[in-house]
């Protein structure tokens, strides 16, 4: 006779077992980050257990060839109700362990922009840590969507490149090629749009002389209120846009 015992439960946990090449600046991380060390093994062989919240992540030994900087040791999904709380909590922990939010090189956090569904942390192993809201919408386009076209198409392969393969010089690539080539006929508020991304990313590439450039050119245009509101939740920052689309008096 089966018992409930001998029957297969579904009610599982399942625990990534990240590749740890860098493990000394990977504990000193997720430290900085409030985690706390459940388990610190570094001979004879690595194997390393940091907790947060309900979550948890562990790490074990790495190929002896691989490069942090490559970003190719692997990553996990976090799912959480609301991506949003968790972003702000470690942007917090950041500032208050290293005077600033790290947004480049390894470690680093992705940018959160106000409606979105995902961010990342990247680890001095190169592991990307991806959160991700449970009820991200089942249509959302990861590869873009092929109904848009001129400005539009490239402010959504520029989406993409920042909130999806966090590669913030190539979405700057994208955006740049864009406005000289497809500026001309695109709506004001794309236009609108594609600047004010220019800004954030020329700040976040320390490429800060190109911003005189791309506000004044924002400045330039003419800008209905909810055309600037549409603007403003196209970067992570509406800060950074304060000196060129400032409320009209």
């Amino acid at each position: 006779m089966t018992t409930e015992e001998d029957r297969v439960q579904p009610n599982e946990t399942t625990v990534p077992l990240l590749h740890c090449p860098a493990p000394e600046e990977t504990l000193a991380f997720w430290r900085a980050l409030g985690f706390q060390v459940a388990y610190e093994q570094l001979k004879p062989y690595v194997y390393l257990a940091v907790t947060w919240s309900g979550f948890q992540l562990h790490y074990g030994p790495a190929p002896r060839d691989l490069d942090p900087a490559k970003e190719t040791s692997g990553g996990c999904l976090v799912m959480v109700d609301a991506v949003a709380p968790y972003h702000a909590a470690f942007t917090e922990a950041m500032r208050r362990s290293y005077g600033k939010v790290l947004t480049n090189g390894l470690p680093r956090i992705t940018r959160y922009r106000a409606g979105a569904s995902r961010f990342s942390i990247v680890d001095p192993s190169g592991n990307s840590i991806v959160f991700i809201q449970r009820d991200e919408p089942k249509d959302l386009e990861y590869g873009g969507s092929t109904e848009l076209q001129g400005l539009a198409r490239v402010l959504d392969n520029a989406r993409i490149l920042r909130e999806f393969k966090m590669d913030d010089r190539a979405a700057y690539r994208a955006l740049d090629s864009g406005m000289r080539r497809r500026a001309e006929d695109a709506p004001v508020v794309e236009q609108a749009m594609a600047l004010a991304a220019l800004i954030e990313l020329s700040v976040a590439l320390e490429k800060a002389e190109r911003v005189p450039e791309w506000g004044a050119r924002l400045q330039a245009l003419t800008l209905t209120e909810p055309e600037r509101t549409q603007v403003k939740s196209f970067v992570a920052d509406p800060a950074v846009l304060t000196p060129w689309l400032a409320d009209p008096t």
